[in-house]
């Protein structure tokens, strides 16, 4: 069974730091490319960070510059640090993978970005 397990949502002021987590099981998490996606109420879900398993990371300009991910192999784990948050950043935070040709979803993650 592939478990996706994230952590560390919570609400913040805008211009403030907020860093969500995903803890992995059941997967080889090494070899693992790892996504953290976003959806908003009435939006469709969005992708907002990725990262490889040689660590390479992609974001969409929407959070370049002010989001990072990464991960802990050991750990297999996978964070997503949230700098200079808006208001529109305010979303239910997914962490996914893709594993043997099937996609997984953790249940997600509140962010709340107050004005």
């Amino acid at each position: 069974q592939v478990y996706l397990v994230e952590s560390g949502g919570g609400l913040v002021q805008a211009g403030g730091s907020l860093k969500v987590s995903c803890a992995a099981s059941g997967i080889n998490f090494s070899i693992a490319t790892m996504n953290w996606y976003r959806q908003a109420p009435g939006n469709e879900r969005d992708l907002v960070a990725t990262i490889t398993s040689s660590g390479t990371t992609n974001y969409p300009d929407s959070v370049n510059g002010r989001f990072t991910i990464s991960r802990t192999n050991a750990r297999n784990t996978v964070s997503l640090q949230m700098n200079n948050l808006k208001p529109e950043d305010t979303a239910r935070y997914y962490c996914h993978t893709r594993w043997k040709n099937r996609e997984f979803w953790g249940r997600g993650t509140q962010v709340t970005v107050s004005s």
